[in-house]
């Protein structure tokens, strides 16, 4: 393992260990369920909204160490964003997993979320890390059934 995979590892192990964000909010403007049923990740993120800007947000549930670090880093990341951003940021985060193995990744262009760049090497990860977003978009789309891409 290279020192960036090393450094990585311990990124996502301390952020599932002491996640931030973590928890429900009350009188959350929009809130959506994300369940793998893969591997039993389950997960509810909550927004508060100031106009087209998340002014809170906040997820709970349970899962593995990937899931629950990408969330962590995912509500890090978009607190102070507007809809758009985190929209911008979702699309960003999904070609970052999803691209081939021979695609490099600029560590500068995707910052924190440079972090999940390895998960590319097991698909069935895939799903894990981008619960979290996936959830998210459905709140943000206000669709209130349980997502499980």
């Amino acid at each position: 393992m290279t020192e960036i995979q090393d450094l990585y590892q311990q990124v996502i192990l301390d952020h599932n260990k002491s996640p931030h964000n973590f928890g429900e909010l009350n009188h959350a403007d929009c809130s959506a369920e994300g369940l793998n049923p893969l591997c039993g990740d389950h997960i509810n993120v909550y927004l508060n909204l100031d106009g087209n800007v998340i002014s809170e947000i906040r997820f709970n549930g349970s899962g593995c160490a990937i899931s629950k670090s990408s969330a962590s880093i995912m509500t890090t990341l978009l607190k102070g964003k507007t809809i758009k951003e985190a929209e911008e940021l979702f699309g960003k985060f999904h070609d970052l997993v999803t691209a081939d193995m021979e695609i490099e990744f600029d560590d500068d262009n995707f910052g924190k979320l440079a972090v999940f760049a390895g998960v590319r090497e097991f698909p069935a990860r895939v799903k894990c890390a981008s619960l979290a977003w996936h959830t998210l978009k459905s709140a943000l789309d206000g669709k209130h059934l349980t997502t499980t891409e």
